[in-house]
């Protein structure tokens, strides 16, 4: 049988029944995830605007450097909220970065497959605990007995912080290419100066990335800083963690459960600065990562 003679059936088979069918199921699963894109951006648009709408009219220097007004009385910011907040989540960075790093570290260079796999899998699961399970655990380790503290709410946040950078921080390890590491093993170098001098700094950008995503992760968290750092006096900005400190997402919790429109208002407008401040932290992050790939590939 010839070559020509395949041709009809080539012919055949790509325009027949079967290969139409493919087709339209390929466009078919195309239009459904362009679809499903659609949406997602959507939803997140009409988040946006909705809170962009609301907030915005009582959005003015005031509302950033003014703390808030006595019982009654219209008017005030949320200076202490923006204070407490930048306090806890910085103490809760500063608690978990060094440690999820650590933690990564050592998975990715030291370890052996199965301890690193295990550590990897609590690390998920850790990730996936529902954050008011977290409050509650704190709550009962260091508020019962004794009060309510930023120190309680910075663990908390911690704890939820912790399994986002030092997963990030073993997937940009991982990147770093294995030529490097023999390099040094080539000259004499001992594992841990090999880590530290070649490892961690060509991933530096990368584990900023993860950083940056674990403090956006925590800004707007509220079920772990209801049990922890909820019960606060409003007059006067509250710069000692052994206390309980005022804090964004509390104090949105707060106004929208107020009568009052003022108060709704100024929910919205508190809800508003931290979506803006996500956004900022998201976008620097995108940046670092971009910055880290570009380098560890050389595209």
């Amino acid at each position: 049988m010839g070559a020509g003679s395949l041709q009809p059936s080539g012919s055949r088979l790509v325009g027949g029944p079967r290969h139409r069918r493919r087709v339209a199921v390929n466009r078919l699963v195309e239009a459904g995830c362009t679809l499903a894109a659609i949406l997602a951006v959507a939803v997140l648009a009409l988040v946006v605007i909705s809170v962009l709408i609301k907030g915005l009219p009582a959005l003015n220097l005031g509302f950033f450097t003014q703390e808030p007004a006595p019982f009654g009385q219209p008017g005030g910011g949320i200076a202490n909220s923006i204070v407490g907040s930048a306090i806890l989540v910085g103490l809760a960075t500063a608690i978990s970065v060094p440690v999820g790093i650590m933690v990564a570290v050592y998975t990715t260079q030291f370890a052996g497959p199965r301890v690193a796999g295990a550590i990897r899998f609590a690390l998920d699961i850790l990730n996936g605990v529902p954050t008011i399970v977290t409050g509650v655990f704190i709550f009962g380790l260091m508020v019962v007995g004794n009060q309510q503290s930023g120190w309680a709410a910075a663990v908390a946040l911690a704890i939820v912080e912790l399994p986002i950078v030092a997963r990030s921080a073993q997937e940009v390890l991982a990147l770093v290419p294995r030529s490097l590491q023999e390099a040094g093993l080539a000259l004499g170098l001992r594992r841990w100066r090999i880590v530290v001098r070649i490892v961690v700094p060509t991933a530096a950008g990368g584990l900023i990335t993860g950083a940056v995503l674990g403090v956006a992760r925590v800004a707007g968290e509220t079920a772990p800083l209801l049990f922890t750092s909820s019960i606060f006096s409003d007059l006067g900005i509250t710069t000692s963690p052994s206390q309980a400190m005022p804090n964004i997402p509390v104090t949105i919790f707060s106004l929208s459960e107020s009568p009052a429109p003022a108060d709704h208002a100024r929910a919205w407008a508190a809800a508003l600065v931290l979506i803006l401040f996500v956004l900022l932290l998201s976008v620097v992050a995108r940046a670092f990562h971009e910055r880290t790939r570009r380098r560890l590939t050389g595209r």
